[in-house]
Formats: structure tokens, sequence, C-alpha cells
């Protein structure tokens, strides 16, 4: 924490008035436009339900909303929970959202507050605030969480019906009828008007005038019943609209006028206008794309190079996997998912950067075959290609080029479509995005912590340190880099705790970013996921932008962050506890403390205590744990939640090590004969798992251990540095066979007729990063293949000229020769 700021666990610790007290009832003591603030003689902090501290008006300034998240696009109907108008009819609600964008809202008949999501040109968490008194005031407070609209269930948008056919509408063979379907249900009225939006980005790129903007064209179809389907046949668009080249319909009531904003309504996906493009497209295809592939290329040509920022792609598919704080599945090509790559035939799996590049908001992509290898786009067309326009948008979005999904379109999907799709010039598009090579391509490091607890740190030490309270896993200073566990005892079947200790919780932060903690819930002993001390539910989203950071939910059992400077977490259960691995990028080497150790390839240091003393690698197990307490948090900083009085007694209230606690140490741990024959059956040389055993009396806490354990082994194994000497180019009038350029690889090289090879006829990637051979020549002439055939066949048919006159020959008067045989 910043020391200018007083943290809240701090103003908890000052201000909480014990267990138990009930809300107070003073009609000054509201959270009336003090959402989020614990000072006051009651608290509006999302703790206070847990710790029963709130005001008693919490809940009407404090807004739960439903649904809570919906497409960036807008249109999306919300309603305020726990919250009722007492006079439906007299209300005049405004929901105003970021402090500056304003949509009307409503009150239904049952006395329920409804607000409309307004478009917006970013992802995220938005704030916003009710007024019920016609603009005058706005006490009431919420969060809206915008997402990318590829993100958007199926349930809340209208689908293109063969999507691909609205998107190739006017080239050869595709005219005719197009139609569009949506549930009737998400959009309750009687009549709808069906509008075409257009996007487009103006200004001189990369200046402070560079503006993103959407704009209503015109009406497909006015007043038609709402059906959940329409058909029309495609008209090419008046020339005052031909500029919009990406764009997506939406679906209103039809008692709304054309183009009223912020309004509930289903949008399609954004989509290439090929339906709406002029005659000359229709008459033409080829011709057009190609001048406007011609003019990308030019405007290209005038725009910063943003290749030299983006990270370098992984080498292998299993580096792309598990580096996973900087990289993460590409929805658009997903071995998960059935891998349907549409755009990237040949590819299996891609995977696109977390984090656009500083300067330009760039996006990396990295697609991978079925055998691992990377797929470039200097071999196949369907290799990976970067993005001028990162497709997730960046911070701060809302103007180009980084404004989610939209800027990716207008620089890098429509100029593939014009280049590749509409045109056969692919060759030009990959020149202008080429695929990177991974030769300086470096895995992060890893280190986790799981079991009793156990830790393996970034330099490979293996210890166990079994305190109980909360404690530093990790401090760099390089980004202000935090991250802070809990540790709590187990409990045995007969209810009693162990003296063994397990991770419950884990929070971080980066620098001035949000935190986020992920704890063990109570009942279900599932995850729990916590954004500035409040509980994120995943109902409808397993994805979330965040300031400063990213976060994803996979099954409920595991959760990833991935955080600015491309460091990543993972969480997961683990058996009783958690399971916590920390992946940070080669910058962040000599910059870490805490119990993970000192990241820089040296392990004898990893002991290092907060004064700097260094513990040797020998030191016994109880000196260890002295190291452990040495890297207690301290409440000043603590990242942690005490949302209920359990916490804020044992953990808030009490040191941060627990200096009572008595730990099992591993020369103490004995099996009786039957549970020491099982676990070393269970465990085999796995200490971490025999020990667990021993400390819990459990085979399964133990199992839980070994898995953990053999999950940290295998990612180090995905993570192990390769060599890449990088793309080998055939040689003109020529072809090469292989696309893998990894150490070991070896590639071949032929001719094409009528030429000649001059130099090696293979090339192998050596342990140095380079070629054994550059690429041949190949020289005009015959190949020596051809002349070899010329040579080998002529004696063939010589040799069979003579065999002919032979048994001529001996048929004619040497017939006994025939018979001469036994």
């Amino acid at each position: 924490m910043k020391s200018a700021l007083l943290p809240w666990a701090l103003l908890l610790l000052v201000t909480a008035p014990g267990p138990g007290p009930g809300p107070t009832a003073d009609a000054q003591e509201s959270c009336s436009m003090r959402c989020g603030t614990l000072d006051g003689p009651c608290s509006c902090h999302p703790t206070c339900s847990g710790l029963g501290t709130c005001c008693l008006d919490f809940r009407d300034f404090c807004l739960e909303i439903l649904p809570y998240s919906g497409s960036m696009m807008g249109g999306k109907d919300f309603v305020v929970r726990h919250f009722k108008m007492s006079s439906p009819t007299d209300a005049s609600v405004i929901c105003r959202f970021k402090d500056s964008i304003q949509t009307l809202g409503h009150v239904d008949s049952s006395g329920q507050v409804h607000c409309v999501s307004p478009l917006l040109y970013e992802s995220g968490r938005i704030p916003f605030t009710i007024s019920l008194d016609n603009g005058h005031s706005f006490p009431r407070a919420g969060t809206w969480l915008a997402v990318h609209p590829n993100k958007v269930s199926m349930m809340e948008k209208s689908e293109l019906v063969n999507e691909t056919r609205w998107q190739y509408y006017g080239t050869a063979n595709t005219l005719g009828n197009l139609s569009l379907t949506w549930h009737v249900k998400s959009l309750p009225t009687q009549t709808v008007t069906i509008e075409l939006w257009g996007y487009e980005e103006t200004g001189m790129p990369y200046s402070q005038e560079w503006t993103a903007k959407w704009s209503y064209l015109y009406p497909l179809a006015t007043h038609i019943p709402n059906s959940g389907s329409f058909t029309f046949t495609p008209k090419s668009a008046p020339p005052s609209y031909q500029r919009w080249r990406v764009g997506a319909l939406r679906i209103i009531d039809s008692k709304n006028y054309a183009g009223q904003k912020d309004v509930q309504a289903l949008w399609t996906n954004d989509h290439a206008l090929a339906w709406h493009l002029s005659d000359d497209f229709r008459e033409d295809p080829v011709s057009w794309a190609r001048t406007q592939c011609q003019a990308w290329e030019e405007l290209e040509e005038q725009l910063p190079n943003f290749l030299e920022e983006l990270p370098d792609c992984p080498c292998t598919l299993t580096q792309a996997r598990a580096d996973s704080g900087r990289f993460f599945t590409d929805y658009g090509c997903d071995m998960e998912q059935g891998s349907v790559c549409t755009y990237h035939p040949g590819a299996v799996h891609c995977v696109r950067s977390v984090q656009a590049s500083p300067r330009y908001g760039s996006g990396q992509q990295c697609c991978y075959t079925a055998d691992g290898t990377q797929l470039l786009t200097a071999d196949s067309s369907g290799g990976s290609t970067p993005d001028r326009g990162h497709d997730w948008g960046a911070p701060p979005f809302r103007t180009p080029p980084r404004v989610p999904s939209m800027s990716h379109w207008l620089y890098d999907v429509l100029s593939f479509y014009y280049c590749c799709l509409w045109a056969p010039d692919c060759p030009r598009y990959m020149q202008r995005r080429p695929s990177n090579d991974c030769r300086n391509y470096r895995p992060p490091r890893l280190a986790s912590a799981f079991g009793d607890p156990h830790f393996v740190t970034f330099d490979g030490t293996n210890f166990t340190f079994n305190g109980r309270g909360e404690y530093v896993l990790l401090e760099a200073a390089l980004t202000d880099l935090r991250v802070q566990a809990r540790a709590q005892p187990g409990t045995m079947s007969n209810g009693t705790e162990t003296r063994g200790t397990g991770l419950t919780a884990v929070a971080v932060q980066e620098g001035n970013s949000d935190v986020v903690e992920v704890r063990l819930a109570n009942r279900t002993r599932g995850l729990e996921v916590l954004l500035n001390q409040e509980v994120l539910s995943f109902t409808e989203q397993s994805w979330m932008d965040l300031k400063g950071m990213f976060l994803s939910v996979a099954a409920g059992d595991r959760v990833s962050i991935m955080l600015a400077s491309g460091a990543g977490l993972e969480v997961s259960v683990q058996g009783p506890f958690l399971s916590v691995s920390v992946l940070l990028p080669e910058n962040f080497l000599t910059h870490t403390h805490g119990l993970l150790g000192t990241l820089n390839n040296d392990p004898t240091d990893d002991f290092t205590l907060r004064s700097g003393r260094v513990l040797p690698l020998g030191t016994s197990p109880r000196e260890l744990f002295l190291f452990g307490a040495d890297w207690a948090v301290h409440n000043a900083s603590s990242l942690l939640t005490y949302d209920s009085w359990f916490l804020v007694h044992n953990f808030l209230y009490q040191p941060k090590h627990d200096p009572t606690f008595e730990p099992l140490f591993p020369s103490e741990t004995i099996l009786n004969p039957s549970q020491a024959q099982e676990a070393a059956k269970l465990c085999g040389d796995d200490h971490f798992c025999n020990f667990d055993v021993a400390a819990t009396g459990s085979l399964s806490t133990g199992n839980a251990t070994r898995v953990a354990h053999q999950l940290h082994q295998r990612r180090m194994r995905s993570l192990q540095p390769v060599v890449s000497c990088g793309w080998l180019a055939p040689p003109p009038n020529g072809q090469k066979e292989g696309n893998r350029y990894l150490a070991g690889s070896t590639i071949y090289f032929h001719c094409d007729n009528g030429y000649s090879l001059a130099g090696a006829e293979t090339s192998t990637c050596q342990a140095d990063g380079t070629w054994s051979s550059p690429t041949p020549k190949c020289q005009p002439g015959r190949s020596y293949a051809v002349l070899l055939g010329i040579i080998f066949g002529g004696l063939a048919v010589v040799a069979a000229v003579a065999l002919v006159y032979v048994l001529l020959s001996r048929r004619k008067g040497n017939m006994h020769f025939w018979g001469a045989q036994p």
C-alpha cells in the first residue's frame, strides 16, 4: 500500500466496534453517497454484511443488480435488487455511467427500478449512479460489467444465419437472401425495427484527434412482428453510406424512434458489411478488393512499426499453454473447443498476448499445429498474424486503436478480407502481418506453494513451512508486485486441528492495480474471488477486465490472474487447501523477495530474511520456521480481507504470525505400520506427499499434495527453454520440406524443374541457434536429380534392349540352353 493512503484494514481496526453490533437506526447514519466507505457510525463498505456493521439503508444505496453484465454495445435492461419504489408512477429514473453517460431508466409495476446499459467503447467494470429526482442528485451507486461482444451469450444477441455468407455476399456465387434470428423473450415487444449501424475511426492515426464512433445508418425493416427471425434481399447502400465497411445490426422496440440511443436492444456480431457495399463491388469484387488492399498497404506505410514492441511468441504449444501470465487462448482457435480455426487452417490452437503493447495498443498472436510446431505466415496462410489493434482492446480504451474488437476489425480483420478472402493477394497481407518466429522468446520462471504448505522457489529450492498466520509469498519492487497468503490449520476426521497448516487465501496487487483475493469458501470449500474486498459473482462471466489485470475463472476450481507486467498467478483447490503458482517474466530477475525466494538463478540465497541475512540451504526445519515467520505480513500493508469476526479476531487483531502455534516438523512425523504402507504405495518417493499423510492422517490430503506437486513439475518441463534457429527461407525457384526450426530439426531443399541445386541439400538447426548450412541456390540448368534420372534411365533402356536381343538369339538357335537346368 502507498504510505499516503490509510489501508482499509487499519481503518477497520480503528473503527470496528466489536462483534455483533446491529445496524444503527439514526437517520443521519446513511449510505447515501457513501458506498465503499468504512468511516462513520456505521459502515457502507462491502465487508459490513459479514461483520453486521452496515447502515440500515446499505442495500438501498449500495446497489446489487441483475443481470450484472452485458455487451459493451449496450441495450441491456437490468434491475436493481433489494430496493423498490413505494410510488412507481411518480418516479423519474436517470442512470449515469462513468459520471457522464446518461440513460433513461424506469420503474416497473412492482416498484423495481430498471436501467439500460449504454453503448460504450470499453470493456470492464463501469461505475454507475442512479437519480430518482430527475437528475438533481445521484446518491445510489453500483457497478456494471461491460464485456467484449464475442463473450456475450447467444441468448443476448441476434445471430447472423450463416455468418460467412453475410461477409462474402456479393462475391462469386454468393447472392440471394440473408437471414438473422433472435430470442423473442430477450426483447419483450410486439413489433420491432431492425437497423444498420456502422463503425469508423477518424482523424490522424495516433494523434489526439483520432476518434472512434458508432453511427446509425438506416433501417432494414420497421414495425415488423417480433417473430424471432427476419429474411431480406440486400441492396447496395446509397453512396453516402458507402464509407462504412464494418458494422452491426440492432433490433429495437418499434416504439423507439430510428437511431434512438441507449434503449433496450439486441445486437448482432460486428462484421464486414459486404452485403451493403456498392454495385462496383458486386460487379467485380476481386478488382474492388485489390484496390482496397493496395490502399491499406499505402496506409500501413505511413503508420509506425508496431511489431517492434510486441512480445515474442512461445516456440512450442506446450510453452504457449504454460505461459499463462502473458498468453491466453484465442477464442477463434481453441483446441479445447474443437480447434475450429477458420482463419488459421492447419493450426489446432492459437494464443494471444494478454496485454496490449504499451505504446501502440497492439497484440501478438501465436498459432500451433497438432505436433506443437509454431505455424508461421512465411510458410502458410494459416500462420499467426500480429494485430495493430489488440482484439481485446487496451486501457484506457475508448479511443483508437484501443477500442475492444472494433479497432482490431478496422486495422487487421477488414484488411484480411480485402487481401485474402475477397481477392487472392494474401502474400501482401502476410508481408505486413508476419508471424514472430520465437528466436528471442524466454519462458517465465515458476514458483509454487501447495499442500501443508510446501514451497518450490523460483530457483528450485524445496522446503516446508507450517506457520499459522499471513505471510508474504512475493514482493518485487520492480513493479511494486505483492502476493500474500493466509495459512490455517487443517482439520482431522475427528474434528481436531492438525499440527500442519495450508493456504486458505491468496491476495495480489501490482502498483495501483485492483486487489484480487482468492480464498476457500467456508461452506462449499470451493473458490471465492474478491475484488477490492467485495465478493465477485461468476454466474454470467468467467473473464473480467480489471484495473491493471485480467481475471479468468475456469470451472469454478481454478483462477488465473494476469498482471500488466506479464506476471501471472494461478490459484486452484487441491484437497483441503489452495495451491498457488506464480509466473514471472525474465525481467524480474534479482528483484524478488519473500517465501518464494530470490529469483537470480542461485538457490543458495533463497532463505533471505527481511534484514538481508541469508540462511544456508542446510538450515534445519526449526530454523526455517523462523525464516517463514520473518516474512509475516504487516497490518499496514495487508491485502487480505477481514469480513467476518473470526478473521478479525484471529488475524487482524492477532500477530500476523501466531507464535503459540506448534507445527509438526519432518523429524517428528511418525506413521503407524499400516498407514505407512498405504502412504508408501500412494506417495512413492514424493516426500511432500508422505509428510502430509503423517501431518493430517489423511491419504486424500497426501494425494492432493502429490497431484499439485506433479502439476508443478509438469509445468516446469513445459517451460523449459528451447533453441530456435529462426525461419529458413526456401531457395528461389525451389522448395523446402519441413517447417520446424528448433534445435535438431532438419530442412530439405529441392529445385524446380529446369534448375539445379548449388549448395547443401539439407540444413540442421544446431544447439547454438545457427543453421548448419545457409539456404542453397537453384541455378538455371537441369538439376542433378534430373541428370541422374536421364543417365540411369538411359542405361536402363540400353540394358533392356540388350536383354531382348539375347532372349531372341536363344530362341532362334540355342534352345538347348533352356533345358539345361535341372
